[in-house]
């Protein structure tokens, strides 16, 4: 199986993920990286922080990036 990294990137700041997650494919990687958004996401309202901006930084084990997977687009709209 196939592994993920979930590095995190707001504004100039790059967190890198050195552990990464295993999943079947980065459909998978993506749903993964908007579950954590939401909770990144709601941990910040609740202690007072900016939410908006960041975003994860998809890659494979070789670096190739998957995908960015921006917080906001993690939000629902009503």
């Amino acid at each position: 199986m196939p592994r993920y990294f979930f590095h995190v990137r707001r504004n100039d700041v790059f967190e890198e993920d050195s552990e990464g997650i295993d999943l079947a494919s980065p459909e998978l990687a993506c749903e993964e990286a908007t579950l954590s958004a939401r909770e990144i996401i709601a941990e910040r309202i609740r202690t007072g922080e900016p939410a908006d901006g960041g975003a994860f930084e998809i890659t494979t084990e070789d670096g190739s990036l998957v995908a960015t997977v921006p917080f906001r687009s993690a939000i629902r709209l009503a």
